[in-house]
């Protein structure tokens, strides 16, 4: 099935990653685990590979390589840690604004030193108060002279405590056109970081709040104009936020069925091995055919994206499917390890517990059934990909 999507120049891309992984990632997840810090390190030394520009155009400095090439790289670092996996999914959702809102003047500024690594930027949407109700937010900016002052808190960004550069949307007036984005450097006077809280999974990944007390920036900052804010929610959210979330789904159900396959083959019992006994074959099994699936939708999907085509409901139902698919097989791999599963001696815990994260970020599988349900009755109101449809990419084509 790669073969199908995938060219030599992606499978290139795959092992180069996947190197990465197990030589300078794996060896560090005990730490993360114990300490459940933030990375500050680890994610700088990713951004250094370049991989967080692999869909800005080589124009300013990125590898214009696509969304199914983002995907790759995304599924193969969860596949190690779901917690860096998260880290390069975050910064990606930060990419989609510039690319796709920025001006010239901004392009040139920012998309080179993120293709480079120096800047890893975030997208702040979410409020306490208001959840994933977008047009509920209440943090504002307000123009003054040539600067906006911006007020309120954002809550769950990914990349929070790492981030340089905060696509942050807030009111400029009242209603759905009353909402604008800008970007807000992280060392603004009026800006600050809530204290890291550590969660259930994803141990090394920050997503914490930003707060804005008279934050005061240019209004050079605006992306696109004011009211555009609606659109570069929604927009980032399921042309990157979707498929970004599906990879790290894919990336830790890998995970699973190989971490499961390992325990089944080296364990015993009645003297051979579990993977021998035909309830064990039945879970592994629907392991196996629950990744395949979940794979197909995913790269289906972001394939479709590169060509320019319009792939709205496919991008929902990979996220559907992959995220509901992981959690399936992470219950088969708990019940498959039984009590050995509980301790942290084996990864299986973390793989269950990082999963988990993945439901809620870019709307829950209610929101996308819901979503696919206007779909199947006519009630959809337009495509993101296809208004913002990416020219065919001829890059990722060529071996």
């Amino acid at each position: 099935m790669d073969s199908y999507f995938a060219t030599k120049r992606h499978e290139r891309l795959r092992e180069e990653v996947r190197t990465f992984a197990e030589t300078e990632v794996r060896s560090r997840i005990p730490e993360m685990e114990a300490s459940r810090s933030v990375q500050h390190e680890l994610s700088r030394l990713i951004a250094r590979q370049g991989w967080i520009g692999v869909t800005i155009s080589p124009d300013y400095g990125g590898m214009g390589l696509g969304h199914l090439a983002k995907t790759i790289i995304i599924e193969e670092l969860s596949r190690v840690s779901g917690a860096m996996g998260a880290m390069v999914q975050a910064s990606q959702l930060g990419v989609a604004k510039v690319v796709h809102f920025g001006n010239d003047s901004q392009k040139k500024q920012w998309l080179p030193a993120i293709a480079d690594g120096t800047c890893l930027p975030t997208i702040a949407v979410t409020e306490p108060q208001s959840g994933g109700h977008v047009l509920g937010m209440e943090a504002t900016a307000v123009r003054d002279g040539d600067d906006y002052v911006l007020n309120g808190r954002k809550v769950f960004v990914g990349n929070s405590h790492v981030g340089d550069l905060h696509g942050v949307v807030v009111r400029t007036g009242p209603g759905s056109q009353g909402l604008s984005a800008f970007l807000v450097e992280s060392d603004r006077p009026g800006f600050s970081l809530g204290p890291h809280r550590a969660a259930m999974g994803l141990h090394g990944f920050s997503f914490g709040e930003l707060v804005f007390d008279d934050c005061r920036i240019p209004a050079a900052n605006l992306l696109g104009v004011e009211g555009d804010g609606l659109a570069v929610a929604y927009s980032s959210s399921i042309l990157y936020g979707r498929p970004n979330l599906t990879a790290v789904s894919l990336g830790i159900h890998q995970a699973l069925l190989e971490e499961t396959s390992a325990y089944v083959t080296e364990q015993h019992r009645y003297g051979k091995p579990l993977r021998e006994l035909l309830p064990i074959k039945l879970k592994v099994g629907q392991m196996q055919s629950r990744l395949m699936t979940a794979r197909l939708a995913a790269y289906h999907a972001v394939h479709l994206l590169d060509q320019g085509l319009p792939c709205d409901a496919e991008l929902m139902n990979a996220k559907l499917i992959n995220v509901e698919y992981a959690l399936d097989s992470a219950r088969n791999a708990m019940e498959v390890h039984a009590a050995c599963g509980l301790y942290p001696d084996r990864p299986v815990e973390r793989y269950v517990r990082d999963a988990h994260h993945i439901f809620a970020p870019a709307g829950t599988s209610d929101v996308q059934l819901l979503r696919l349900g206007e779909v199947a009755l006519g009630m959809a109101k337009g495509q993101w990909s296809e208004r913002l449809a990416a020219p065919v990419l001829e890059t990722a084509a060529t071996s």
